[in-house]
């Protein structure tokens, strides 16, 4: 329920505010104790909150593969062994039909990417204030618990998955046919700098869109959410069709947070790929 200290503008910035560690303009560094001074702390700044849940998910993660490698079976086996291996047959299946290459690496790769993203996203479904609400009660005025609502997050993902297309260009065509490839297509020498311009951009346009994508996406969920909050301060018939509201974002939006993880993944095990094929 938003918080009736706050005028709404000031409930929305409050919700959209990452809990930030940085320097103070002093030269002290701690946390930010407002939008203000979180702006002002610039690019080295941590958003501790994005750090904190992208950790929390990744070990939950890690967790729940790892407790059930540990109780497989061959027999009959438990609802979470069905669970684990319905995943991971459905990503197998995906990368089977996307990456035509050979690269042990690439299915546990789109695993963690799908699994991690998902898990990421689900967050978007906890009510905007519940956890909020609790980490004030422990002296921690900001908290924003879906870390793919942070283009830090999305970013990162997206650059680490650039490396590797880079690293895989440059390992199975060789230095020379990595530039030559980036040189001499798609208008042969005599075009080179419309070449290098064009496959420049596709170059770099892919990890921006990935992270800008997802980070559109659940940015977008999130003000939603938001939004319908506010409702719940406008007396008893905008409190209940606020739920209602709630209600249905929330089953719709259990398809756009798979979704956004299904496209991150398929377009990463595409574009590994493009850097496995060899051009002539």
């Amino acid at each position: 329920m938003a918080s009736a200290e706050l005028t709404p503008s000031e409930y929305i910035q409050h919700h959209l505010t990452n809990l930030t560690f940085g320097q103070h303009p002093d030269g002290s560094w701690g946390m930010a104790h407002s939008a203000a001074e979180a702006k002002a702390m610039g690019f080295w700044a941590i958003h501790v909150d994005t750090m904190l849940w992208s950790v929390f998910l990744g070990a939950t993660f890690l967790f729940i593969f790892h407790r059930a490698a540990k109780r497989a079976t061959a027999g009959v086996p438990g609802g979470l062994q069905n669970f684990v291996e319905s995943i991971i047959e459905f990503i197998d299946t995906s990368v089977r039909g996307s990456f035509t290459a050979k690269n042990d690496m690439v299915a546990p790769l789109a695993l963690t990417l799908f699994v991690w993203i998902f898990l990421m996203n689900l967050m978007d479904l906890v009510p905007v204030d519940w956890i909020p609400e609790l980490a004030k009660l422990l002296g921690v005025h900001y908290m924003k618990v879906v870390p793919t609502t942070d283009p830090n997050a999305t970013f990162g993902m997206s650059i680490a998955v650039f490396v590797l297309i880079i690293y895989y260009s440059i390992k199975m065509k060789g230095p020379r046919g990595f530039v030559g490839e980036l040189a001499l297509q798609p208008f042969g020498k005599f075009g080179m700098p419309a070449n290098l311009l064009l496959e420049g951009i596709n170059l770099i346009a892919k990890p921006v869109s990935l992270a800008l994508r997802l980070f559109g996406n659940l940015y977008a969920g999130e003000m939603i959410f938001i939004l319908i909050a506010l409702l719940y301060s406008g007396g008893v018939f905008w409190s209940i069709f606020g739920g209602v509201l709630q209600l249905g974002w929330a089953i719709f939006h259990i398809l756009i947070i798979t979704l956004q993880a299904f496209i991150f993944m398929t377009l990463t095990v595409v574009y590994l790929d493009m850097a496995h094929q060899e051009h002539h």
